[in-house]
Parts: C-alpha cells; sequence; structure tokens
C-alpha cells in the first residue's frame, strides 16, 4: 500500500468516524488541536486501522503521533516492516 492510498483510508476513517469535514484533514493537521480527536478519539481509530490493515498496531507506535502525516508515516512503516 502506497502513502497516498493510506491517506486516502486514514481521511475516510476521520471523516466516517468522527464526522470530521473532509477539508480540514490535511497532512500536517494536528489530532488534538486541529482535529479536535481526544484519547478515547485516538484508540478508536487506531482500532479501525488494525481492521483495516490486517496488522496488530501496538500502542507504543503510536505515543509520538500527532498530526495526520504522523499517522501516515507509522502505517507505512508498519505495512513495510519485516516480519519477525
Amino acid at each position: 500500500m502506497q502513502k497516498q492510498e493510506i491517506y486516502q483510508q486514514i481521511s475516510e476513517l476521520l471523516v466516517k468516524l468522527f464526522e470530521i469535514n473532509e477539508s480540514d484533514i490535511k497532512p500536517e493537521a494536528r489530532l488534538y488541536d486541529d482535529l479536535d480527536l481526544d484519547s478515547i478519539d485516538a484508540v478508536d481509530l487506531v482500532v479501525h486501522l488494525q481492521r483495516v490493515t490486517g496488522t496488530k498496531i501496538k500502542p507504543e507506535m503510536f505515543k509520538s503521533v500527532r498530526s495526520v502525516q504522523d499517522i501516515v508515516d507509522a502505517i507505512d512503516e508498519l505495512l513495510n516492516a519485516e516480519p519477525q
């Protein structure tokens, strides 16, 4: 999955799950400050991203996530990681 596809999936989830206006979703948009998500919303987002990617997401991976682009980068890294 390419980063653009990941971005599109995340955008669709943000609109669907949290009723965020699509025009507010930009790579630099900060999840908590710009999009008004809270920690419970973040957990919901991770659960849905696990379903979409079919991959287990460790909570520590998302501790440093602050923007939409951070999510895209984290998911891209997860999907392209070598299986252990």
